[in-house]
């Protein structure tokens, strides 16, 4: 009985670590396409009054922490590219590193 009951926690387990694991990854993308779409907005011009622009970029800006202004080309379009572009890459490196720790946990 003991056993049955030592796998059905296994069980339980496996499927909560999933379920971090999964919320965990999409959160990773969600706040690297943030970012990302920041820098197309920018890149491509779009008004900075439109509504969409103004809510990517007032999301952008906290989940680049310090990397906003990490660089400071010349040209204010670069900066955005590079400085966001680095905020991006740096949260799915973190994302991944969260996952590999929480399927450890399995």
């Amino acid at each position: 009985m003991a056993e049955n009951q030592t796998a059905a926690g296994r069980g339980v387990r496996t499927k909560v670590v999933g379920a971090v694991a999964g919320v965990v990854g999409w959160a990773g993308l969600a706040v690297a396409l943030v970012l990302v779409a920041h820098v197309v907005l920018t890149v491509g011009h779009a008004n900075p009054d439109n509504g969409i622009t103004s809510f990517v970029a007032g999301w952008a800006r906290p989940l680049a922490l310090g990397f906003h202004d990490l660089f400071a080309p010349q040209d204010a379009t670069l900066g955005v590219v590079v400085n966001y572009g680095v905020a991006a890459l740096f949260w799915l490196v973190v994302r991944s590193l969260v996952l590999k720790l929480v399927r450890r946990l399995a």
